[in-house]
């Protein structure tokens, strides 16, 4: 009998133990149509764990695999809620490739309402890639990323939002890669069918010594097609933003011929393009003051707020440095040094 129990333990340990281990790899080009919900398990070597839901949905014919994931930021929540909607919408059996879901990447902030950092380690995920196996959860979690997820990824839609003291407009923003020029035009020809007026594309500059940092910079470096949308603000969410943020993921697959929702119309391409950003950081932690909002125009030098002391006595005037359009910006009083007060999206002509 204890011989029994013995084998039935090492049996079930074993199953528990392939569970944990298995791979992303081993649930896309199965062959036939099937929508599979799975949670993995990503553990640091000193066992801090988090759980990370993927959906992955496997079509009837072959084509691309295409990654979309939200909440890597616990607080963004229109793009959280579009991919939980989606995933309950799409037919396998009208779906040609592969899709890879994370509807909450980062679930420990999701639910304790943390803005920007995982509160097991304090740090902020999207600042942390290509990650380490070896380092604190966030970490660990980049590098699963990074290895099992990009891994078997051809095109990622990496999804953001206002968190909670974020105001902006919503766009589509990809890297001017120029080493991979066929993924690049790909991320642009999406963002221009989206459906989002306003599309920006980064400078792709990044050294071979330098960690990309954000999630689907990394992705770029590894010549994977990628992009990313921006839209809610403030850690709110609305129908409207939920709608629109579904609306674009299936004009991409209609574009990546992998999908149709025919109550989703074809839209014109983008109206507005900014090719650079100029950052304005805050030089002093106090509190914040500005009339200037989120799609405002601004020109070079124009004060766009001011910062007090703790006991509201002007300490900084806050100025533009270039002229252009406000993408984001910091939407609540408290400030911090270091952190991003504005970002201003401005067109250049590139020689």
């Amino acid at each position: 009998m204890e011989k029994i129990f013995f084998l039935v333990f090492v049996l079930f340990l074993s199953q528990t133990t392939k569970a944990q281990n298995q791979t992303l790899k081993e649930n896309v080009n199965l062959g036939r149509p099937v929508v599979i919900d799975k949670i993995f398990k990503v553990s640091t070597i000193d066992d801090v764990s988090v759980d990370v839901p993927v959906t992955f949905i496997n079509g009837v014919e072959k084509g691309p695999t295409f990654t979309i994931i939200a909440g890597i930021h616990g607080m963004e929540y229109p793009t959280i809620l579009s991919l939980l909607e989606i995933k309950k919408e799409i037919d396998p059996k009208k779906l040609k490739g592969n899709l890879i879901i994370i509807p909450i990447v980062n679930v420990e902030p999701f639910y304790k309402r943390t803005p920007f950092v995982n509160p097991l380690d304090n740090l902020n995920l999207n600042r942390v890639f290509p990650g380490s196996a070896t380092g604190t959860i966030s970490e660990v979690m980049a590098d699963w990323m990074t290895k099992e997820v990009f891994g078997v990824t051809d095109v990622l839609l990496d999804m953001h939002g206002g968190d909670v003291g974020e105001d902006l407009i919503p766009f589509m923003c990809y890297y001017d890669n120029k080493e991979f020029k066929e993924q690049t035009a790909l991320a642009l020809r999406l963002s221009e069918i989206s459906g989002f007026d306003t599309v920006v594309s980064y400078p792709y500059i990044l050294p071979a010594e330098k960690p990309a940092m954000y999630a689907f910079k990394q992705a770029v470096r590894l010549g994977i097609a990628s992009l990313s949308i921006e839209i809610g603000r403030l850690g709110n969410w609305n129908k409207e933003e939920v709608s629109m943020t579904k609306d674009a993921i299936y004009r991409m697959m209609k574009e990546l011929d992998m999908y149709e929702n025919k109550n989703v119309k074809p839209v014109e391409s983008a109206k507005i393009y900014y090719n650079r950003q100029a950052y304005v950081s805050v030089p002093v932690q106090g509190i914040f003051y500005s009339d200037v909002k989120a799609g405002d125009k601004v020109t070079k030098d124009q004060q766009i707020g001011y910062i007090t002391d703790i006991f509201g006595n002007e300490i900084q005037k806050i100025t533009a440095p270039e002229s252009g359009t406000v993408l984001y910006k910091v939407g609540t009083p408290p400030v911090n040094k270091g952190e991003t007060l504005f970002c201003i999206g401005y067109q250049v002509q590139d020689n």
